[in-house]
């Protein structure tokens, strides 16, 4: 355990490096194992309830986006008796897993990094498969987890050693442990379904919790291959319980259960609120108030004014707007310019987006497909909408003959009361309108329920700094694009609708998952 922990400190951690792909022996080593993991499309997954593999006859079937009539995997699906048996053992698990050392916690974690260095390619592979991403998308989501798991060991041996400035009195001694809650619910997306369903699930399991995972049913396989290398490491049976499943059948079953201790969630604003309003209710037995860990999606803003780099600021507004189809959060799918620059960055984001390659990930286009069928006719409803509110001058076209393809669409002069400035679309349209100046810029951005991510572009310091004081948003980025948080630089968390801002991927994260105990001894 000593090599393991050798250099595992907060101050020593770095961002694992992305793939160079411009390197053609790194393509090659992909598309070979793209080629492994087609080669296992159409197999069996099984839940995991105490380390016990379940087979179920009624199943998931996760499909490729891009090409639907293929099956990546069948996944078994829990039902309620199952997920009442993951929650007893994992009540059970949790009455030793508390007394692990948080040492050897964490080195669970730093072993799960390595294997994912070792099966880099494959997870890369799996998410281009299942998730519709293209390489680079997928290959940074592997970095993000992997620093997750690096990021998080390291939170622990600090949180481990953290005794506080606690004003010291004569004869006492004060101490102040943070310790594990117990049972978590955790619920992951699939547009992030490797790097948050590892994020969320780790942070609770390395300070002591045990876990009931769910994934999203869009994405499966690649949430099994994280818990396949979990159970590789030797994590113990118990700690992290797979049990794939339709929400309505299992999820509100959990999420008001009474020995549920808190959930982590990330998705819609919609699901978000159901779950507050069920924990926020006592269940009969139940011994305390549940925590909610939630990050609920944005309708972020991209504002420019007339002093900015707009070559900058336009290739900014593109990557923010379309990056993995707009299917982020975090993505800019508004763009607010001031007048004077208006049509001058129009014009540039719309040559930037015609440059966009649409098609497969697994052929490295730009522009991949849209999840699934619903996604893909909710954003035309979206498009449809739009037509009536703004002037579409670019894409709005969309097939779905061979996966669920919608070209980066454009509206511009959009009304910022509209329902497309206004409204999370999840997918690639992007909204522009103008404002008189940055300080209207930066109202109209902060005019929305949300407040997760969003940019300004300037080259003045005092408007800088008036922005960074007056936008409404937990991610505030200055001359670059709002999307890319990476764990340890960017703690990453949104205010309003957009969830508890919780930062993850920062040092305190880590506490939500803890109780604060303190305790006195009294010289004798």
């Amino acid at each position: 355990m000593e090599q393991i922990l050798q250099n595992r400190t907060l101050d020593a951690f770095v961002n694992e490096p992305n793939t160079d792909f411009s390197n053609p022996d790194e393509v090659a080593k992909l598309k070979a194992a793209i080629d492994k993991v087609r080669n296992e499309l159409g197999k069996e997954y099984p839940v995991i309830i105490n380390g016990e593999r379940i087979f179920t006859e009624d199943k998931i079937v996760s499909i490729n986006p891009g090409k639907k009539e293929e099956v990546v995997g069948y996944v078994s699906k829990t039902n309620v008796d199952m997920a009442e048996k993951a929650i007893q053992h994992a009540v059970e698990t949790f009455e030793t897993w508390k007394r692990v050392r948080p040492e050897e916690r964490a080195a669970y974690l730093f072993k799960a990094a390595d294997i994912m260095r070792e099966r880099r390619h494959e997870l890369t592979a799996t998410m281009i498969l299942e998730a519709g991403k293209n390489y680079t998308e997928a290959d940074a989501e592997v970095s993000e987890a992997i620093d997750f798991l690096e990021f998080y060991g390291r939170s622990m041996l600090e949180l481990e050693k953290d005794t506080h400035r606690l004003v010291r009195i004569p004869e006492e001694k004060n101490t102040m442990k943070y310790i594990p809650l117990g049972v978590g619910f955790i619920v992951p997306p699939w547009n992030f379904p490797l790097a948050i369903c590892t994020g969320l699930t780790v942070s609770a399991v390395v300070t002591g919790n045990t876990t009931v995972l769910k994934p999203s049913s869009s994405t499966p396989v690649i949430a099994y291959k994280f818990v396949e290398i979990m159970e590789e490491v030797g994590l113990p049976k118990g700690v992290i319980n797979f049990i794939p499943g339709d929400s309505r059948e299992i999820g509100d079953y959990i999420t008001g259960h009474p020995l549920t201790r808190f959930v982590s969630f990330t998705g819609s604003k919609d699901v978000g609120l159901h779950i507050y309003e069920i924990i926020g209710k006592t269940a009969p037995g139940q011994k305390w108030m549940k925590r909610l860990n939630a990050e609920m999606g944005g309708k972020d803003a991209v504002v420019v004014d007339e002093t900015a780099d707009l070559d900058e600021a336009a290739k900014s507004i593109v990557e923010s707007a379309f990056g993995f189809q707009g299917q982020k959060c975090s993505a800019g799918s508004r763009a607010i310019i001031v007048e004077s620059v208006y049509d001058e960055v129009v014009d540039k984001v719309i040559e930037l987006t015609k440059q966009l390659t649409i098609g497969q990930g697994e052929e490295d286009y730009d522009v991949g497909p849209v999840i699934d069928e619903a996604a893909f006719k909710k954003i035309i409803h979206y498009i449809e909408i739009g037509k009536n509110e703004a002037k579409l001058v670019l894409g709005g076209d969309s097939d779905d003959s061979e996966g669920y393809f919608i070209h980066p669409t454009i509206f511009i002069d959009a009304d910022p009361k509209g329902r497309i400035m206004q409204e999370e679309i999840f997918g690639p349209v992007l909204a522009m309108t103008k404002a008189k100046d940055y300080k209207e810029a930066i109202e109209i951005a902060n005019d929305t329920e949300y407040g997760l991510t969003g940019s300004f572009y300037s080259k003045d310091p005092e408007r800088i700094e008036y922005a960074a004081r007056e936008m409404h948003c937990g991610n505030l980025y200055i001359n670059r694009k709002c999307t890319g948080a990476l764990v340890g630089v960017h703690p990453f968390g949104g205010f309003n609708m957009s969830g508890t801002d919780s930062k993850a991927g920062g040092y305190d994260y880590l506490k939500i998952f803890t109780q604060a105990k303190l305790y006195t001894i009294k010289d004798a």
